[in-house]
């Protein structure tokens, strides 16, 4: 827990004093005030966030953490557990949806397995950091070990690090797990206090009887390990995923190494919920990109106190709705520093 403990120390709130000048600075601009709505929320943001008056962004990645769940078992998805492996394959391919919105958003992608049930051989653009061949059935036994948890939060780090250390500017995390949306559910009604139900949607598309026994195996695997919110390391050992550990561990990677980290749905949120317990200061670097379809997403939304960019319908994960925004991050900062200020410009403003 060191290593994560000094991670952790590193992320501090926001210096009010570069939001300041960040607002000063739009308002000088060739508009009225305001007039951008929330791409000058985002302009402040990334300023406040970077540290200097004048920050670029032109590098970005999109991060995807795939990894499988043993809770499949109970028979809480739609599809078979092979599809993990078999998208892996696709994004590497360059033929998935995260890939041809990360291409209009001039992201590379990278793809991690953290725990996927598949041995995938020696393919160099995949990022091996397996920690485990999947989770085992939380609601029989513990998903994880503590030891698995901690690594995993490690792999998220390292991948944050490594990103950053190549002159990354702007990051987004993304998901690859049959049956995810389960143990994603579980730590929403762990951290957010409610009930199961209101936090559980139907993922893939299952019908209503499997979302009753998705609700109920939840329900049980809760009354079994009695995960708390006081322990985040715990809960995620109870009834997590090794994804969603990972992405809690690139989101706190992210904000010691003091760069925004772009949210896609449901999955990602999940991991949000869990760095925010580990680290409260953490939600000044987040920016969520969409309100994902699932129905506990707007609930953890509220609880980290962030409003979402769109309201797409979408459902598909993989960090789809993360690359749109960050071209809506790219936008906010393209105008900040491209538009011209009404002295430069010669423009009489509303004051004069």
């Amino acid at each position: 827990m060191t290593e994560l403990s000094q991670i952790i120390s590193q992320i501090e709130p926001l210096n009010p004093t570069w939001l300041d000048q960040a607002r000063e600075r739009l308002d000088s601009l060739t508009k009225p005030r305001g007039s951008l709505g929330r791409l000058e929320e985002l302009a402040t943001l990334y300023v406040g966030i970077r540290g200097e008056l004048l920050p670029t962004l032109e590098k970005k990645w999109v991060v995807v953490f795939a990894a499988d769940h043993g809770v499949v078992a109970e028979g809480v998805s739609a599809y078979p557990q092979e599809v993990t492996y078999q998208m892996v394959l696709n994004f590497l391919r360059g033929g998935a949806g995260i890939n041809a919105l990360a291409r209009h958003a001039g992201a590379r992608v990278a793809v991690v397995d953290i725990g996927v049930n598949h041995d995938f051989g020696h393919i160099p653009e995949l990022i091996d950091r397996k920690v485990a061949y999947g989770s085992r059935n939380m609601a029989q036994e513990p998903a994880l070990t503590r030891e698995e948890v901690l690594q995993a939060l490690l792999v998220g780090v390292e991948m944050a690090e490594q990103a950053t250390a190549t002159g990354v500017d702007a990051l987004a995390a993304g998901d690859m797990g049959i049956g995810n949306t389960t143990p994603a559910a579980a730590l929403a009604a762990v951290f957010t206090g409610k009930p199961v139900a209101a936090v559980t949607g139907r993922g893939t598309g299952i019908e209503d009887a499997v979302f009753r026994h998705k609700v109920a195996v939840i329900n049980r695997a809760l009354a079994l390990h009695r995960p708390s919110s006081e322990d985040p390391v715990g809960a995620l050992a109870a009834v997590g995923g090794l994804e969603i550990a990972g992405i809690a561990g690139f989101i706190l990677g992210t904000a010691a190494a003091r760069r925004p980290l772009v949210l896609d749905g449901f999955i990602a949120t999940a991991g949000a919920l869990v760095a925010k317990a580990l680290a409260p200061a953490v939600t000044d670097y987040l920016i969520a990109a969409h309100r994902s379809m699932e129905p506990g997403h707007q609930i953890m939304l509220d609880f980290l106190g962030l409003k979402p960019l769109l309201n797409f319908q979408m459902r598909l994960g993989e960090g789809t709705g993360a690359a749109l925004g960050l071209t809506l991050l790219e936008a906010g900062v393209r105008v900040y520093r491209e538009m011209a200020t009404f002295g430069e410009a010669g423009v009489a403003d509303q004051d004069a």
